[in-house]
């Protein structure tokens, strides 16, 4: 009986991190959506609410480019990337993800990923031109959303995760 369960956990062990990583996709995509429904809802378009004094503020806009809105005549070749881009973490992030951490980092930036170009696919103007809805501002930086936090995140833990790797194989090398 112990060998079963215990064949069934060799078996069962390499999806572990799948399913975190498309869980976490899911719940910031999620809560993305959510979000940006909410804003969309409660905000005015350009009239900044102070949230946290100036230091944090909701301001409603819909950005059809970038981070800071560069690229805005490029909507459509952002879509086209953001759909190889989400492409590329699922058919091939996904399958290799070995560790937890890795599973988190994917997870969020997937979730990113697809919740910014679910605003590119289904807004408007239209299909792959659609602008993504941003509304968190803070001092001195673009206005940005769940997802751009979930990308950003991503990035950051990616480039730790590089390091504490790199460490451990320096170690196991010596």
């Amino acid at each position: 009986m112990c060998e079963v369960q215990a064949a069934r956990g060799a078996a069962l062990k390499p999806w572990g991190p799948r399913l975190i990583a498309a869980g976490i996709a899911l719940a910031v995509l999620g809560v993305d959506q959510v979000t940006k429904a909410v804003a969309i809802e409660r905000l005015e378009p350009g009239q900044p609410v102070n949230i946290v004094g100036e230091v944090l503020r909701f301001t409603l806009i819909s950005n059809p480019g970038a981070a800071f809105g560069m690229g805005s005549g490029f909507t459509v070749v952002l879509t086209v990337i953001a759909i190889l881009a989400l492409l590329a973490c699922v058919v091939v992030g996904l399958p290799r993800v070995r560790r937890p951490s890795e599973a988190v980092a994917l997870g969020l930036l997937t979730g990113g990923i697809a919740g910014n170009l679910h605003d590119r696919l289904l807004r408007e103007p239209g299909p792959l031109r659609g602008h993504v809805i941003d509304f968190f501002q803070l001092p001195n930086f673009a206005i940005f959303n769940v997802a751009d936090i979930g990308i950003t995140s991503a990035a950051g833990l990616i480039i730790l995760l590089s390091f504490t790797h790199e460490k451990q194989r320096t170690a196991g090398a010596a």
